[in-house]
Order: C-alpha cells, then structure tokens, then sequence
C-alpha cells in the first residue's frame, strides 16, 4: 500500500524513499491538497502533478537548500558587517562630476564596497576592479550609448532583473553586477572567459555561439581588456 504524506514530510519521505530506490510521486486533490507517495495512487480524487526518481529529487533538493542557504547568508551581509560598513563611504557627496576626478580617487571612495561585495558573491576583488575598471573606470555616473548605467554598467534590464532600483548609486549598483557575474561564473562552469562574455554582450549570445565567445570585436576586445586589467592586480601593477 502505498504511504501518502503531507507537505511537511516531504523531506523523510524522500529519504526513504532513496533508500529504497523508489520513486516519488506528486498528487493534487480537487481541493488542492497536495500528497506525496511512493506509488502511484488510483481514483479520480487524485490528479498526478509529477513523478521524480528518488535520487534525482533528493538531488534537487539539495541544490535548492545549498542555493537557500547561500542567498540568506548573501542577504544577512548587505544589512551588516562590511557591506554596511563600506556604504557611507560610497554614497558620501562629493564635489564636482565624477568624470573631472583623477581614476585613484573614485576607485578609493569604491573600493572598500567592491571588496565587500567581492566576498559577498564569492569573487576575487581584483576581478571585480578588473571589470569596474574596464566598463566605468569607477565612475558611477556613466552612461553608455547603449544605456548601461554606473560603476558596472548595468542594462536596465539587467538591473530590474538583479533588483537595482537606481543604477547610478554606486552601493546597489554593484551589488547587481556582482550578483550577475556569480551567476555567469555558475552558469559557464566557472570558465572566465565565457563569464566577461556573457557580461559584455549576454549570456544568450554565448549560449548562441556553442557556449564560445561572441565573434564580436567588441566582445573579444572586453574579454582581453578585463583579464589585462586582472592580470595586472595580481602581479601588483
């Protein structure tokens, strides 16, 4: 006889049901009362919403919780510890248009919320300089023809994707292009090149290319650019 289980132990049933190789079935009611087996289960009362391998929902599962818990410790370190601590630096007021000032003085007011947002999202802060020197050169009031906003240039797209709300503070904006990146670092297989790719011109272009980078001069002119710049940190240049 089947084991029908309610939401909350979904969990032990998955469990239990990878230790028995079985599979795991997903029924929905007509009240809309969901039940989880391991068999299928008869009757018109019980409409099948999916079937799952044991061990590839456990899989799943697993990712879910490891992401969970990647975004809750990425949330609890905006509203504290550095992040927090570099913000009054950053939006402080300054004199004068950020394009009049010497490239060492904006990367100063940025540089101790770069790095913070670097450990937030698992970068190396000297590939995150690298990018914000190639896109802005640290400029937060930079406007693209295309229209890619701040320090990170974010398309507005991309922006409202990451959830910035205004590109051209210096603090959120950076927190999107951080975000993006680990997402394209993740998408790629964690491959550099394909990542600044996918940065520059989308990672649907890479995508489109067989997972290379775009035959776009531009495209392959930033890859070099930024790695130049990042290879340059690292020897201490």
């Amino acid at each position: 006889m089947p084991r029908v289980l309610p939401m909350l132990v979904l969990a032990a049933a998955v469990l239990l049901a990878a230790s028995a190789r079985a599979d795991v079935y997903k029924y929905v009611d007509a009240k809309g009362n969901t039940y989880f087996t391991d068999a299928p289960l008869t009757g018109p009362k019980y409409r099948l919403a999916w079937k799952r391998e044991s061990e590839r929902l456990v899989s799943e599962n697993r990712q879910r919780l490891a992401k969970l818990g990647r975004n809750l410790g990425r949330v609890a370190g905006l509203t504290s510890g550095p992040v927090a601590a570099a913000a009054p630096a950053a939006l402080a007021p300054t004199q004068g248009a950020a394009r009049d000032q010497p490239v060492a003085t904006r990367r100063a007011r940025f540089e101790r919320v770069i790095n913070a947002y670097a450990r937030v999202y698992g970068l190396s802060p000297e590939l995150l300089h690298a990018v914000i020197r190639t896109e802005s050169a640290y400029n937060h009031e930079a406007v693209s023809r295309a229209g890619a906003e701040g320090l990170m240039q974010l398309m507005p797209g991309t922006a409202a994707r990451y959830g910035v709300k205004d590109s051209f503070n210096p603090v959120e904006n950076v927190r999107g292009g951080a975000a993006y990146l680990r997402d394209l670092l993740d998408l790629f297989g964690q491959d550099l090149r394909l990542a600044l790719a996918g940065y520059n011109a989308g990672e649907n272009a890479v995508i489109r290319n067989g997972r290379q980078i775009p035959p776009y001069a531009e495209t392959q002119n930033y890859v070099r650019q930024v790695l130049q710049h990042l290879w340059s940190a690292r020897a201490g240049g």
